[in-house]
């Protein structure tokens, strides 16, 4: 039996035939860009994150096995808001480098 396409999967498909070689281009260099920036951002933020608690001293109050399992989740917490908040600027650096790409 072959394979049956839907035809929503044949619209995507005929619409990737269409991209010219520079909007292929910079597609690619945008989601690159994109990448690049949340990687920096997740390493920022984890940079971040490990000073505040090297600072605040935050396992001095893990002494117990309950303990242990709260402060796990206090971290994450820490770590997602510092990381969250890099958006706007990520989301700012990305539309700019857009708008400086030739698209035709």
């Amino acid at each position: 039996m072959t394979p049956r396409f839907s035809p929503d999967a044949y619209i995507q498909v005929a619409e990737m035939r269409y991209l010219t070689a520079i909007e292929l281009a910079n597609w690619m260099a945008l989601y690159v860009a994109a990448g690049s920036c949340c990687v920096i951002a997740m390493a920022l933020s984890c940079a971040t994150t490990m000073v505040e608690v090297v600072r605040e001293r935050g396992w001095s109050s893990v002494n117990s096995l309950r303990s242990a399992i709260l402060f796990v989740p206090k971290i994450w917490w820490r770590w997602q808001k510092l990381y969250l908040t890099s958006m706007p600027v990520t989301l700012g650096i990305v539309i700019l480098f857009a708008t400086s790409m030739r698209w035709s």
